[in-house]
């Protein structure tokens, strides 16, 4: 069971960012890489505070990403064509093809977090909503999907502190909205419901992991390993064997 109030330490990342940030997303390269000629696909999932850096993660772990086999969707309210249909139809409208990987910035989760703290969703819908969820992501895994899911988390200090350097900074400005400070008084609330939400669905096919967001740098560096592993372990990671017609072509041009 997840609890939040693990993930607050926010001690300083103990290594050298750069080089270690480099070779996590060399890593992730040839990780995207063996997805592709293997074609296997993969979902990896954001959840967490406003302010607490999930698109800072998600730039780093595209950074070195062939974007013709990856896509990033930023999950906002749902459009009106969108609310016609039952809330997983517009995930279950953008997951990957083979040899891609979806990158979703928040989720399906929204049923049992902002949809129900907000009252967008009855309570019969948000409670049934769990085991929906549950399904949605075991069919996902019985597809040979691999799925993971994210939750940084920051304290109210650090939150507070990122929401001020949001509003100082005229360049981050567009960063935040009115919607920040309405969620940041709901606090309370939203961690009831992350508190149901991790019991209902960390489950053995789809566990939650948990990242400290509290220091960027380690957020980043854990959250990119994190990946890194659980990708790895679904795709072999032997480099393709080259085509023996496309080396004999390649050799007499090139001369070599």
């Amino acid at each position: 069971m997840i609890h939040l109030s693990d993930y607050e330490d926010g001690n300083k990342y103990d290594g050298h960012y750069k080089r270690d940030l480099a070779k996590l997303q060399e890593r992730l390269e040839r990780i995207q890489v063996a997805h592709i000629v293997h074609g296997k696909r993969a979902i990896i999932m954001f959840e967490g505070w406003d302010a607490a850096g999930k698109g800072g993660i998600i730039q780093r772990l595209t950074a070195r990403w062939d974007p013709r086999n990856f896509e990033v969707y930023p999950i906002a309210a749902p459009s009106v064509e969108e609310k016609a249909h039952d809330f997983l139809w517009r995930f279950e409208t953008r997951l990957p093809a083979a040899g891609s990987i979806a990158v979703f910035d928040r989720s399906w989760y929204g049923r049992v977090l902002v949809e129900r703290v907000e009252g967008f969703a009855t309570e019969a819908e948000w409670r049934r909503g769990y085991d929906e969820i549950n399904a949605f992501e075991a069919q996902q895994v019985e597809h040979s999907t691999t799925l993971i899911k994210l939750f940084v988390h920051t304290t109210q200090k650090e939150q507070d502190k990122r929401l001020k350097a949001r509003l100082e900074d005229p360049w981050k400005r567009w960063k935040t909205g009115l919607d920040d400070y309405h969620n940041r008084s709901r606090r309370v609330d939203y961690l009831v419901a992350m508190d149901e939400m991790f019991a209902r669905t960390d489950t053995p096919a789809a566990p939650w992991i948990a990242i400290d967001g509290n220091d960027k740098k380690a957020a980043r560096i854990a959250a990119l390993q994190a990946i890194a592993d659980r990708l790895q372990v679904g795709v072999p990671m032997e480099p393709p064997s080259l085509d023996p017609a496309v080396e004999k072509v390649a050799r007499a041009a090139l001369g070599l």
